[in-house]
């Protein structure tokens, strides 16, 4: 049994472990045009339209317990990304497993987060015919988008006011990109409002997504997520198929802002954090002000999927 309890205090005891390394690739390391730096290290190119222009796409796939969680998952969505975006990834694919696997080892890094940025380079969108594009990779100590001890009693959330997310015909939010204008403005109003998480409306009633997390709603032991206007995540896959497999009735579609006011349970999902529970809206508690029956019954559904053999794959350190 994955409980809450368990999976937490595990992680803390490799954290702890993790601090105390000598190993100077401990605290992270980047993958630059074939060159490893300690994270800290690693500089790129001011001139990177990446860096210049957000001209780029990105996956973010992690390890837990020395296990990466369905990451061909995350690189079929990268693959997908660069497509839609015309850029093409610098090294085939098996290159960039090896490559992803070899930092994880050298490490030591057990619960990883992993980022690949892949960026249209140096030059302009106009020069296209003689462009390279760059490829960035990165790994570190596991990033938690809610930190563990608060997953036990849920996050503070509001849905914005003064903000509206970018809608599909501007930025396709399928792509994972970083233009990230209107998640950050959405944060500032839920700090204003003494909450941490902001979920953005679409202008037309319906909620979308947060700075890197998709949103379900629970009512009457039923599922919820918003099907338009939001990226396609890898965890909100999984709490579907979860959901799937122990009968819980899952729906993508358009969620109305007034749903959120009614739920029994709400919870946010991204790969840096896994499900994560809101039991706060607008200042006002979400069905009793307590992580609700559904919420943690996925939770641990989640992190037990990290040991499935469908979904992952054991690291040989040695």
């Amino acid at each position: 049994m994955y409980s809450m309890e368990k999976v937490l205090g595990a992680h803390e005891a490799r954290r702890s472990a993790l601090e105390v390394s000598e190993n100077p690739l401990a605290g992270g390391v980047a993958w630059i045009q074939g060159e490893l730096y300690p994270l800290a290290e690693a500089r790129i190119p001011i001139l990177d339209q990446g860096f210049l222009r957000s001209d780029l796409t990105y996956d973010v796939p992690a390890v837990w317990d020395g296990r990466f969680f369905r990451l061909d998952d995350h690189l079929d969505r990268l693959e997908a990304s660069c497509e839609k975006m015309r850029l093409r990834i610098p090294l085939d694919r098996q290159s960039v497993r090896k490559t992803l696997i070899e930092m994880v080892v050298k490490s030591g890094i057990r619960d990883a987060y992993v980022e690949l940025i892949v960026t249209r380079g140096l030059k302009f969108i106009r020069e296209y015919q003689s462009y390279e594009n760059s490829l960035y990779l990165m790994v570190m100590p596991y990033v938690w988008a809610m930190p563990p001890q608060l997953h036990p009693t849920g996050g503070k959330a509001v849905v914005t006011r003064t903000v509206r997310r970018t809608p599909p015909g501007a930025m396709d939010p399928t792509i994972k990109n970083l233009q990230w204008g209107d998640f950050v403005r959405g944060w500032l109003e839920a700090m204003d409002r003494g909450a941490v998480y902001s979920l953005l409306p679409d202008g037309d009633g319906n909620i979308t997504e947060g700075g890197g997390y998709n949103i379900f709603v629970v009512r009457d032991g039923a599922l919820t997520t918003p099907s338009r206007g939001v990226l396609e995540g890898v965890t909100r896959r999984t709490v579907l198929e979860i959901a799937a497999a122990k009968g819980i009735k899952a729906e993508l579609t358009y969620v109305p802002v007034d749903a959120l006011y009614h739920a029994d349970e709400i919870f946010i999902c991204t790969t840096a954090g896994g499900v994560m529970p809101i039991t706060e809206l607008d200042g006002q508690p979400v069905g009793g002000g307590q992580v609700g029956p559904i919420t943690r019954q996925v939770w641990e559904s989640y992190w037990e999927a990290h040991y499935d053999p469908k979904y992952s794959f054991a690291i040989d350190y040695e």
